[in-house]
């Protein structure tokens, strides 16, 4: 067996996800920092570089790496478009570093170095006819020059002169050169993906009259009010025909009075299926023309993707080999013992006939794509084969890379996070039932300090139509409060169910129930949107906040600090180059006033440690000069139970005077 004769190994490149099984994901303009060990045998110097392209071009670009310590090195890259990219590691013998680092340490050391000279100059002479033009030509001369018998310290100045240097580099000898063995991935995001703000709304309960099924144009005269609190997605649950079988009633009844309208996920009636509208909504024109409005508004609509049917869904008829049959030849309809959900049947994924099952599919989502839909929020992805949305997702984004999907599974974390893999953009979390301080603490180091923050971008949800948690049934206003804040700041993208969210809906349908009483799931809801105790203005002020400061429109930038209170929480993000610095202390205690010592690390935060500087309070406009690590607080959650700071760093004028920027 010949032996392999490059020297260079290169090992643990990182980020990879599985082996580069998965990619990992980006946003448009955001950054890709690469690491890799790299390191030969012996003493050579060796010099490594990072190549990226987008996926199915020909020509690289390439970044030289920089060595850290023990082997290590980094370089990286900014992503431009969306789409997939590509990147791998190579490394090799820097020659002429290491001649020049040997010849450095011989010459010190009172050694004769003219052989090492000669050496040198066939390096350079080599690298001359490498490169092209006039840099050839200067290099061809420094190699003569090298070679000749001026010298030794005329030699070697010219040997360490920066612009030879810069010239080797460029033109090196790449014999024996080692590649990393993968070219791993990076899926690239539309910058929605990575920051965005979330309201989700049951259209037919948008009607200006109690009891009145709202339409699309209903929803038109409603977007001011969204936009007007900040936010640029509008989700907007199932929005097709409703089955009349098994219909259920107000507050989930198993029996439907004449007027009741229905769970939206269940699909399908004689009207028609997944690429129909609900009658009582209006029609596709109606559906084109609230698009329309929304991004007039900077709003972007979601629809919802609930891969699911009614008794009544025309493909029950048509199809019913892509249903699961009981003994008794029934259709198996949905449960999760011991609730029954006979007003759907779900796809049977195992059928002979799955691929035909599947290939309709995709194309209920092309069909809504080719509406002007981009953002698609999916109803219980984890419940359908893992493998089956990493096609449908593959077979989308290689037509349509801008299309958002939002994964709605609340299961168990590593079905979460195969769904992220898989392609899912966005994904529910735990953090809905996250309310002690260790707890948030512990969930999004993980989220964002682990390889998970690669491919998992969590969006949060203090409540959604299915969700009511304890924590807003007994904790009054302040629990809504602080909830909000946690959520559109722990994370760059967040929603929130409205309107019950600003009007503080927090009734649950029994006892140790998370069910809403008089569930909007069930019935149409006539809200008041302009009750005195709407927390709508608060709302508008966070997403101003949000949308004002770039260090919240980021989630890996996340770091929790110490505070001698477990009832207060406390975290800071930053911009990169800490121009932007934001601090966030919530008092987790809906009920009663805390207070604590805070530890910032300053000088990590750019900060000067024995310079005064400015905590500025963006929510009550208060402004505090704090000194030192070590800060006091005390947050009443009857007044305001979270401060949202942008500290500000003391600069000395011209005038000599302080200011804070």
């Amino acid at each position: 067996m010949q032996a392999n004769t490059k020297r260079v190994i290169i090992e643990n490149m990182q980020p990879e996800i599985d082996g580069g099984r998965f990619p990992i994901r980006r946003a448009i303009g955001e950054r890709v920092l690469v690491t890799a060990s790299v390191f030969a045998d012996g003493h050579d110097r060796l010099a490594a570089e990072l190549l990226y392209r987008r996926q199915g071009h020909e020509q690289w670009q390439v970044q030289r790496m920089t060595a850290l310590v023990n082997d290590v090195w980094q370089a990286d890259f900014r992503v431009t478009t969306t789409g997939s990219y590509e990147y791998m590691v190579r490394g090799w013998i820097d020659r002429f570093r290491s001649w020049l680092g040997g010849l450095e340490k011989k010459h010190a050391a009172g050694q004769d170095v003219s052989l090492e000279m000669i050496e040198g100059a066939q390096i350079v002479a080599a690298a001359a006819q490498r490169a092209a033009g006039e840099e050839g030509r200067w290099l061809a001369g420094q190699a003569d020059f090298l070679n000749s018998q001026e010298r030794i310290l005329d030699k070697l100045h010219v040997a360490r002169d920066p612009d030879m240097i810069r010239l080797m580099d460029r033109y090196p000898d790449r014999g024996g050169m080692g590649e990393y063995g993968k070219r791993l991935r990076v899926m690239v995001e539309p910058l929605r993906a990575l920051f965005s703000t979330w309201y989700e709304m049951f259209p037919r309960s948008c009607g200006d009259a109690p009891g009145r099924h709202g339409t699309f144009r209903d929803c038109i005269r409603r977007l001011d009010y969204i936009a007007g609190m900040g936010f640029d997605v509008l989700y907007l649950p199932p929005i097709h025909p409703i089955g009349r079988s098994h219909r259920k009633g107000r507050n989930n009844t198993p029996q439907a009075g004449p007027h009741d309208p229905g769970s939206p996920w269940a699909i399908g009636a004689s009207e028609g299926g997944h690429c129909a509208i609900h009658p009582g909504l209006g029609t596709m024109e109606d559906f084109q023309a609230l698009m329309a409005e929304a991004r007039t508004r900077e709003i972007e609509i979601a629809l919802d993707i609930a891969f699911q049917c009614s008794p009544d869904h025309p493909y029950v008829r048509e199809h019913p080999e892509w249903f699961r049959l009981r003994p008794d030849g029934s259709i198996q309809y949905a449960e999760n013992p011991p609730k029954k959900y006979e007003d759907i049947f779900p796809f049977d994924f195992e059928t002979k006939e799955a691929e035909a099952l599947c290939r309709e599919l995709v194309d209920v989502v092309r069909f809504w794509i080719d509406q002007g839909v981009r953002i698609f929020r999916i109803d219980n992805p984890h419940t359908k084969p893992l493998r089956f949305w990493e096609w449908l997702i593959a077979e989308i984004k290689s037509g349509h890379p801008d299309v958002i999907f939002l994964a709605e599974a609340f299961t168990r974390p590593r079905a979460m996070y195969r769904l992220a893999k898989g392609g899912f953009t966005q994904s529910y979390t735990y953090f809905t039932w996250r309310n002690m301080k260790w707890e948030i603490e512990a969930y999004f180091e993980e989220l964002t300090q682990t390889e998970v923050s690669e491919y998992f971008w969590p969006n949060l949800w203090p409540n959604t139509p299915d969700i009511l948690p304890e924590y807003l049934q007994v904790g009054g206003r302040p629990a809504f409060t602080v909830r909000l804040v946690l959520a559109a700041t722990l994370s760059s993208n967040y929603g929130i169910y409205g309107p019950a969210y600003e009007l503080g809906e927090h009734e649950a349908k029994e006892p140790f129930s998370e069910e809403y009483l008089n569930s909007e799931k069930y019935e149409i809801r006539h809200w008041d949107l302009e009750r005195g105790d709407s927390l709508k203005g608060f709302i508008r002020r966070v997403n101003q906040i949000r949308k004002e400061n770039p260090a919240l429109q980021q989630t890996r930038n996340l770091q929790f600090h110490p505070v001698d209170n477990e009832e207060i929480v406390c975290y800071t993000k930053h911009t990169d180059d800490f121009e932007n610095i934001i601090l966030v202390a919530a008092n987790l205690d809906p009920h009663h006033t805390h207070s604590a010592w805070i530890k910032l690390p300053l000088a990590e935060m750019g900060l000067d440690p024995e310079q005064t500087f400015q905590v500025h309070d963006l929510i009550s406009e208060a402004r505090y000069l704090w000194h030192a690590e070590y800060n006091y607080i005390e947050l009443n959650p009857q007044i305001m139970p979270v401060h949202i700071f942008r500290i500000r760093k003391r600069l000395r004028s011209e005038h000599d005077f302080d200011y804070f920027m």
